[in-house]
């Protein structure tokens, strides 16, 4: 059984391959969320981060399945212009693994 990819795996992976501008403010005014849906195969997310230069964050929605729960997901934040890519890629990309 694979490794269930965690979003502490993927800022690992970002992390080792930026250094961390500390000029950078938290404001995320003009940034979007492309939520990942769980179960997504963890080499898509790998090429969307790395592709379309989107940050992972971890995130919190609530989830209506008989009751009403809070699950945490993996969002990729970025640009919209690149969210919006990133979100037609990754359909893509599922639609392919799905029909494999």
């Amino acid at each position: 059984m694979g490794k269930k990819l965690s979003i502490d795996d993927l800022i690992a992976e970002k992390e080792k391959k930026e250094t961390v501008d500390e000029g950078l403010s938290d404001e995320i005014e003009d940034l979007y969320d492309l939520i990942i849906p769980p179960g997504t195969p963890s080499y898509i997310i790998y090429d969307i981060v790395e592709e379309f230069e989107l940050e992972p964050v971890d995130r919190s929605i609530t989830v209506n399945i008989i009751e009403s729960n809070e699950r945490d997901v993996i969002a990729l934040r970025g640009p919209l212009d690149r969210v919006q890519e990133a979100e037609k890629y990754l359909f893509e990309e599922l639609r392919a693994w799905v029909n494999e």
